[in-house]
């Protein structure tokens, strides 16, 4: 890990930021949709900033991919008004490799993903009257995310897959951020950050001829970090979100969609005392997903804030190429 500060002092009142890199995988079927989060974390990361189309489509039974990412975010950071911190900016760059497999689950179409990213940030901003800036390189927090269909995907042979009818689907994920990222409990800008977080999520489909209709509603729900910037308790609010997504498919293995995402609340508490850092913030953005031979295919996303209240407000492009094949093939 590289650590560089420069400066008076580091920006310890600055507030956190996430950035997402997610990938989401045809089939050579018709299509369907493994989404693997990769999710660069600073010191208390804003979670439901996550953009994913195509989530809880249905998917054939067997299916394994490798995944690997490379993106950019760079931006402002909004704070509290009362704080002496003005001015915030941060560059991160992130490449991320992951594993993910499609499987039955009570009969059900199910999958899972587990990915790891390594994180290269820099930020700056003003206190008082002194300029402050930090750099922080390293191995940033894993995540592992299981979906289920609920209603409209059952479980599928490839070749039962390639014979169904696109209809309405409910899916639900359960996605945990796993503290596997480098912390040093002095610092308060970090790669990682030394707590378990959990989201739960619903997510409803309908296809309309090429298009596809989108919603998700979900919830991240966080452990206290007891090694906080000085060895001070941290506690956060839950913090919910909501997605919509309106995608065209050009064919089984081409798409683009449209995609926005809301999140509201994950006010901190330091040692008792509430901070007036709650988020309500919106973003917006586009994916577009193209094959590359037989079993590859590359992901392209561009997404920016589109009203920040408390929080990030980044700018943050990805592109993703992942290698997808059948078991026994």
């Amino acid at each position: 890990m590289t650590q560089r500060d420069n400066g008076p002092m580091d920006l310890c009142t600055a507030k956190a930021y996430s950035m997402m890199l997610a990938l989401t995988m045809p089939s050579r079927a018709r299509r369907f949709a493994v989404p693997l989060l990769l999710s660069v974390c600073w010191a208390g990361p804003a979670f439901a900033q996550e953009i994913e189309p195509r989530a809880y489509s249905p998917s054939p039974d067997g299916v394994n991919f490798l995944v690997g990412v490379a993106g950019h975010s760079e931006g402002g950071v909004l704070t509290d008004p009362s704080l002496p911190v003005t001015d915030i900016e941060a560059k991160i760059d992130a490449l991320g490799f992951g594993y993910g497999r499609t499987f039955s689950m009570f009969g059900r179409s199910a999958n899972a993903a587990l990915a790891l990213p390594y994180i290269f940030v820099d930020a700056s901003g003003n206190i008082g009257e002194n300029r402050a800036s930090v750099s922080r390189e390293g191995i940033g927090d894993s995540k592992l995310r299981v979906a289920m269909n609920l209603i409209g995907g059952p479980a599928m042979t490839p070749q039962e897959f390639a014979r169904r009818e696109p209809r309405t689907t409910l899916g639900m994920s359960l996605t945990v951020n796993i503290p596997t990222g480098e912390y040093d409990g002095s610092k308060l800008v970090n790669i990682g950050t030394n707590r378990w977080a959990v989201k739960t999520e619903l997510g409803l489909t309908h296809p309309i001829g090429k298009w596809l209709i989108e919603a998700y509603a979900g919830a991240w729900f966080f452990e206290d970090n007891d090694d906080f910037f000085g060895g001070q308790h941290r506690e956060q609010d839950p913090l919910l979100s909501a997605q919509a997504h309106v995608s065209y498919t050009f064919n089984p293995r081409m798409w683009i969609a449209l995609n926005t995402t809301f999140y509201d609340g994950g006010q901190t508490t330091l040692n008792g005392l509430a901070k007036n850092d709650r988020q309500s913030n919106s973003r917006a953005g586009i994916t577009f997903s193209m094959p590359v031979g037989k079993r590859y295919s590359l992901k392209f996303n561009y997404s920016r804030g589109a009203t920040t209240r408390i929080g990030s407000n980044f700018t943050t492009y990805g592109v993703g190429l992942q290698y997808a094949w059948m078991d026994g093939r």
